[in-house]
């Protein structure tokens, strides 16, 4: 997988409470790319979680980088800690429609805040396939 430091939302980004991507993309002033071929994104884990519960990743937008009025575009559901291991790919693929001129990511921790667990994830030109 190849990701790009422009497209990067979270880099190894340590999760320990709800947090959102410490990168926020700006998609210009026309803001949709949900349109046309999808803009493949990958979210991963790249360091076990412990403690939590579960963990629910959000795609968000907004017109405006204090992301004020954030709305979700798609959202992971409640993934429970078991699964939440080094390599673990987030079901979400690609971006949905409808995105506004900035994008970020929102992670709602459920349970006791973890001390280890780190996420990966940004825009990629196509998801591995080879059954990792």
């Amino acid at each position: 997988m190849i990701l790009d430091q422009q497209t990067l939302l979270s880099d190894a980004q340590a999760i320990t409470g709800d947090a959102a991507s410490t990168n926020i993309l700006d998609l210009g002033a026309t803001g949709d790319l949900g349109k046309g071929t999808p803009v493949k994104i990958l979210i991963q884990v790249v360091e076990d979680f412990d403690n939590l519960t579960s963990l629910n990743v959000k795609i968000e937008t907004d017109d405006n980088a204090g992301f004020s009025s954030a709305a979700v575009l798609a959202q992971t559901g409640e993934i429970a800690l078991a699964k939440l291991k080094t390599g673990y790919i987030f079901a979400i693929q690609s971006l949905p429609r409808g995105n506004e001129q900035y994008l970020r990511l929102s992670y709602d921790v459920t349970g006791t805040a973890p001390t280890t667990g780190k996420v990966t994830a940004g825009l990629v030109a196509d998801h591995q396939t080879n059954g990792i």
